[in-house]
């Protein structure tokens, strides 16, 4: 999309698929079956045979993968065309070069509702990280919903609303946007380095140095993800908003969802997640 392009180009978007694109370098089975584990733990499934997966903000295509391994019929989608390509080079690389009719990948705008709407009804639909990005947050929230069945699941992670350091945050998601491309990943080492040196400094009065270097190592295990490029992924990511989880809740609750699951991310900046359950008529 040309808009996408050009909103990068300006500093008003991160390239969140350019960040893909070198993650994919690095994923393997055991972050596949990480994020797989964390689908079905989320949705409280073992298996996702024979019901349909709509993956809105595919990103990496990596839980559309999850899901198409875990039995569903995948429908892909995103607004970042390098974000698009790399769930069809996901679906090529594990379909055996091939194509896969159970899994459709294709540009489009969570903001869009004609298009939302023209996807049809889904068993479950999933967009975790991605509605607080779009630059227009609640609506994206309300459209998220139409295609979800009566009795579907709905599920989403928001970032965390926590006052002025959100605000503190948006403002350095703005500088990193900015920066000539030379100057970025160095500003999100400098801007990363407070939290890690913290966490270093605990480890080693705790005589426990490993903690530290599994923070990095052990990452993967946090939904089969990459440590580094969730930071500039964090760093950078702009569009930025936030919600607290009761407004999430009253929200959806307002339009015939029941919460079913809920994990904060704490009393941080990390996203929320929720798993909404479609009532009946």
């Amino acid at each position: 999309m040309a808009a996408h392009a050009d909103e990068i180009a300006k500093g008003e978007r991160f390239g969140f698929g350019e960040n893909w694109e070198r993650f994919l370098s690095l994923l393997d089975d055991r972050r596949i079956m990480e994020a797989e584990r964390s689908l079905r733990a989320m949705l409280g499934v073992e298996s996702l045979a024979g019901l349909s997966f709509l993956d809105i903000g595919s990103g990496s295509g990596l839980f559309s993968l999850a899901a198409r391994r875990l039995g569903a019929r995948v429908h892909s989608f995103d607004y970042d065309p390098r974000s698009v390509a790399c769930a069809l080079e996901l679906r090529r690389r594990y379909s055996g070069g091939g194509e896969d009719g159970g899994w459709v990948v294709e540009e489009g705008s969570a903001l869009d509702e004609t298009y939302v709407r023209s996807l049809g009804g889904f068993d479950v639909v999933y967009s975790w990280g991605v509605l607080h990005h779009t630059g227009a947050m609640w609506r994206a929230l309300d459209l998220a919903r139409l295609p979800v069945r009566e009795g579907g699941k709905l599920f989403v992670a928001i970032y965390n609303d926590t006052g002025t350091q959100s605000r503190r945050w948006k403002r350095i998601k703005q500088t990193y946007n900015r920066l000539p491309r030379p100057l970025r990943p160095p500003f999100a080492l400098a801007v990363s380095a407070p939290e890690e040196a913290k966490a270093l400094v605990r480890s080693a009065l705790a005589l426990r140095p490993q903690d530290y270097v599994r923070r990095w190592t052990g990452y993967s295990e946090n939904r089969g993800m990459s440590r580094w490029r969730d930071i500039i992924d964090w760093v950078g990511g702009y569009p930025y908003e936030v919600a607290k989880p009761e407004e999430i809740f009253d929200f959806y609750r307002a339009r015939g969802f029941t919460l079913v699951k809920l994990r904060c991310g704490g009393v941080g900046l990390g996203c929320n997640e929720f798993v909404f359950q479609r009532d009946p008529a």
